[in-house]
């Protein structure tokens, strides 16, 4: 049986770790420094010959520095003489310019996916896709995609059972639904209706009254916050008891984390490190590796 090493890239260490102790393998940290000049000097400080190399890095906060090492530490375990290399990324970025809007722009989503696709394998969790629909479409190196569904709904079936799932527009609609299924939970989708690029009116339509109910809203990605701080007001105005806001991904671009915290409890998964990330989706990984 190939031995497997884990090792923990750029700010994703935490996870790294406890993949690690969850498939029983080894675990090193990624070795970098900086040239006097600024080039990345990295190094894999325990042996890959022969074996099954994890490298674990989260595309953030710093997405650009985050994709310069993950390449290079692929090439170095390459390199070394890996058997097989696989990249896990938790959050997997630079996936949402899919398309040319104008003239001279990256499509950075291809882009990106070629150079990753010098990895044997990714594994990653709830990409942020808009117009494609799997990454096979631009990876030409073995993809599994992963969902937090579950592990949610779990998480919400011991800790927010007396809750209803709120879905904070029409593009989480199927998302929310599955999770509040899973959890046995009624959901709601909210709409969204958009007037200018930064004038939206949040519409909630409900056959379930509201008034004094506890809600979770369920989103795959936070990262400005204000997908869910226009449904948070909306609701509160419909003498919503409690509000609870459980994403994915938690980016919390600027301060996103702070002005959510004034309004409701937040939390994520650990698919990024941040102080809300208590919902560990590390098992769903390890089934994957095994």
């Amino acid at each position: 049986m190939m031995k497997t090493v884990v090792f923990g890239g750029c700010g994703s260490e935490r996870f790294a770790k406890l993949l690690a102790k969850r498939i029983k393998a080894s675990y090193a940290p990624v070795r970098t420094s900086y040239f006097p000049d600024g080039e990345l000097l990295l190094r894999l400080p325990a042996d890959v010959r022969g074996k099954h190399a994890v490298l674990v890095y989260s595309f953030q906060p710093y997405p650009g520095e985050v994709l310069l090492e993950a390449l290079i530490a692929i090439g170095a375990a390459k390199q070394q003489g890996a058997k097989k290399v696989t990249l896990v990324a938790p959050y997997l970025g630079f996936m949402r310019q899919d398309k040319q809007f104008h003239a001279g722009e990256a499509v950075s989503n291809s882009i990106v996916a070629r150079l990753l696709s010098s990895a044997d394998m990714l594994v990653t969790m709830d990409p942020h896709l808009h117009r494609i629909k799997s990454l096979n479409r631009i990876f030409s190196t073995k993809t599994t995609t992963l969902t937090a569904n579950q592990t949610l709904a779990d998480h919400l079936r011991r800790n927010h059972s007396d809750k209803m799932v709120v879905g904070p527009d029409e593009e989480s609609s199927q998302w929310a639904a599955s999770v509040a299924k899973l959890a046995g939970l009624p959901s709601i989708v909210l709409k969204k209706k958009r007037y200018t690029a930064t004038k939206v009116r949040i519409i909630v339509k409900s056959k379930i009254p509201l008034k004094g109910k506890h809600v979770v809203i369920v989103d795959d990605i936070i990262s400005t916050g204000h997908t869910m701080i226009e449904p948070i007001k909306q609701l509160k105005k419909l003498g919503v008891k409690s509000i609870t806001c459980i994403g994915v991904h938690g980016v919390f671009a600027g301060n996103a984390l702070q002005d959510l915290k004034k309004l409701a409890m937040v939390e994520t998964t650990n698919t990024i490190h941040n102080p809300v990330a208590r919902i560990d989706v590390t098992k769903a990984f390890a089934e994957t590796l095994r």
